[in-house]
């Protein structure tokens, strides 16, 4: 059954189009996937489809009865009640259905209508319907429903007596979200749904909306949650919708194919033409070939032109540089606490060390403190216990997804030439253009540029102060996927160092070298990229799902009476050899920080005039630092072997 459709839509913007010729079909049960660039009009396009604005052109129909759960970007629930009781507010048809049963069985005990019989029996038979009709409903499962989906985006108990009113305009957003997944639309139409949610929230609504019985039309920029999704793909781009069949994955193969097929066939027919153009132009005066000449030219009048193919997809084009190398210890934080008092502690103990040329991932859920971890590195947020040591040369870049190190009352223009006063206009501009911000574009106030603007902005100023150390957090907000590719790029290829928080799975595995999950119980390191967190986290589950099978009654009682131990530690000897290794680990790293600096301070030593003049002196030192540097390969090996037994040993 089709559930919507858009013929030959169009938006006008003036003698400006936005979009046009439009084809779209969504059938029931589809998993739909709206694509295309910043501004490209893919959420004018969505109000369009929900009956917000009228179409310039063509038609929008939606078939009779059909219901449509709307989610524009960043919508937030506006409500005085309290959390529970507004997802109620969604089953209030099945709690007036529970009352009139309550009441039909007041009146079925009542003594005089047991005394008519006719009565007794018309009252029963309502009764034995409604109850029909409430079972058939979900009436009995309704409010476990509601707390399945509040747990989903991470609303436990303790949140259900909370005034919305009283909470974030994230947790509002994801409020927004779970009453609409409560209300069981037949089309679900979702505005950039990922925005605002945990990797965990995110993992637990792909698998929500892959068993949604109703149809789904999405715009997001989120690879990984389309590949789950989806299964069909609407691409906007040259003004128009273009339909592929398959995932976010598939669709980009398939949209490189038929690129390519345009390109070739162009370029064929373009031969094609030149040929004939070329002969009719030498032989059209020539008596012997005159005609042939004008069977030519026939020939091309007749040939329906095929049009250059294009490429509207604009993205950003730029790279990361450090002007000066840091040393190659960067941060250290040690036995570190995060949050804002001794009674709001947001995570303890935190450890992290970084060196040169490594690109961590933070993760975790929600309101656990990353951003605030990240500040904090920053001396923006003190520690609650501890500090971060910074190595030498390190010179930190910071892009901030609150975005408040723009100033909204500044152009374009002058938020860069400001602190770039000596460089010329030109210069300026030229580099505000490979970002896209062209012509009048540069003219525009800060505060009238859209999320995705700005954030090509603080790129912009992030990559002309050369840092290197960068500290981003949550960069790819805001970002479209094509835009993101190009960061990608920029970060792969830097030199320097990067710290990074996120919850774009996709990003996360292209960019971590190592993943650090930040929990109430401080932090995990996990020595790879994203797919291998998984996997370890997976692994991690498994072995604890096994212990759990295999523990027998005693030892189940005993981790009732015991919490510490539920984590289910190893035995006394494998405790013992744990905390052997951990101080072998930790004195390879001290000896590792002494070697560098010893190395350092040969460098240094040896570019010294007094000791260029001197070749034996040089030739001491040189040899000084074969040695130091055959210690550091050693030590590190000494270092992997024992990391490495450790991590086998505590299953980290």
């Amino acid at each position: 059954m089709i559930l919507l459709q858009a013929q030959n839509v169009a938006r006008h913007f003036g003698a400006d189009v936005l979009f046009e010729h439009v084809q779209l079909e969504i059938q029931s049960q589809a998993r739909v996937a709206l694509v295309g660039r910043n501004g490209i009009g893919k959420s004018t396009l969505l109000k369009i489809l929900v009956g917000q604005n009228p179409p310039d052109v063509g038609q929008v129909i939606t078939s009779k009865g059909v219901t449509i759960g709307y989610l524009p970007q960043d919508t937030g629930l506006d409500s005085t009640k309290t959390i529970f009781a507004e997802m109620l507010t969604v089953f209030a048809k099945l709690q007036a259905m529970e009352k009139r049963m309550h009441t039909l069985e007041q009146q079925l005990g009542d003594p005089k209508l047991l005394a008519d019989e006719e009565a007794y029996q018309a009252t029963l038979k309502s009764y034995e319907q409604l109850q029909h009709d409430f079972s058939d409903q979900n009436g009995y499962g309704y409010q476990a429903e509601i707390r399945t989906v509040l747990h989903g985006f991470a609303f436990g108990e303790d949140y259900y007596d909370h005034p919305i009113n009283e909470l974030s305009g994230g947790q509002k957003s994801r409020l927004a979200m779970a009453k609409l997944l409560l209300e069981k639309h037949d089309l679900l139409i979702l505005d950039e749904p990922t925005n605002h949610l945990d990797i965990d929230t995110l993992t637990w609504l792909e698998g929500y909306l892959q068993g949604y019985s109703g149809a789904l039309l999405i715009v997001s920029h989120d690879q990984y949650f389309l590949d789950k999704v989806a299964n069909e793909v609407y691409d906007m781009s040259q003004h128009t919708t273009r339909h592929y069949k398959g995932n976010y994955t598939k669709y980009r193969a398939e949209k490189a194919a038929y690129q390519e097929q345009e390109w070739k066939a162009y370029e064929k027919q373009q031969a094609e033409i030149n040929k004939l153009e070329d002969f009719v132009n030498k032989n059209i005066v020539r008596a012997s070939t005159t005609k042939r000449a004008q069977s030519r030219r026939k020939q091309l009048d007749k040939i329906v032109r095929l049009e250059k193919p294009q490429n509207d997809n604009k993205t950003v084009r730029f790279s990361f540089s450090e002007d000066k190398p840091s040393g190659n210890q960067v941060l250290d934080v040690i036995n570190a606490a995060i949050g804002y008092s001794a009674t709001h502690v947001l995570a303890d103990p935190i450890d992290l060390h970084l060196k040169r040329h490594e690109a961590i991932a933070i993760t975790g859920p929600n309101g656990v403190g990353k951003s605030t971890l990240l500040k904090s590195i920053l001396k923006q947020i003190p520690f609650l216990r501890g500090e971060a040591k910074l190595g030498a040369g390190v010179d930190i870049g910071y892009y901030d997804q609150e975005q408040e190190n723009l100033h909204r009352n500044k152009t374009v223009l002058n938020e860069i030439w400001d602190e770039h006063s000596t460089m010329p206009e030109v210069n300026i501009r030229s580099i505000l253009g490979s970002f896209l911000f062209t012509g009048k574009d540069v003219e525009k106030s800060v505060a009238a540029l859209s999320g995705g603007e700005k954030a090509q902005l603080m790129l912009v100023k992030l990559a002309m102060n050369h840092n290197n150390f960068l500290i981003l957090d949550e960069p790819t907000n805001h970002l479209d996927i094509d835009s993101k590719e190009v960061l990608e790029k920029a970060l792969l290829h830097y030199d320097g160092t990067i710290l990074f928080v996120s919850h774009d799975r996709y990003f996360m595995n292209r960019i971590a070298s190592n993943v650090v999950e930040l929990s109430r119980q401080g932090t995990k390191r996990y020595l790879g990229n994203y797919d291998y967190y998984v996997d370890k986290k997976a692994e991690e589950a498994a072995i604890t799902a096994e212990k759990m099978a295999n523990a027998g009654p005693t030892e189940v009682v005993s981790h009732a009476a015991a919490p510490a131990q539920q984590d289910y530690q190893l035995n006394k000897e494998q405790q013992k050899k744990e905390r052997k290794l951990s101080r072998e680990v930790a004195a390879l790293e001290q000896q590792m920080t002494t070697l560098d600096q010893q190395s350092h301070d040969l460098q240094v030593a040896m570019t010294q005039p007094d000791v260029l003049a001197a070749p034996t002196k040089l030739t001491e030192l040189q040899q000084q630092l074969e040695t130091i540097t055959a210690q550091q390969n050693q030590v590190e090996t000494d270092w992997e072997e024992k990391s490495l037994a450790l991590e086998e040993l505590t299953g980290d």
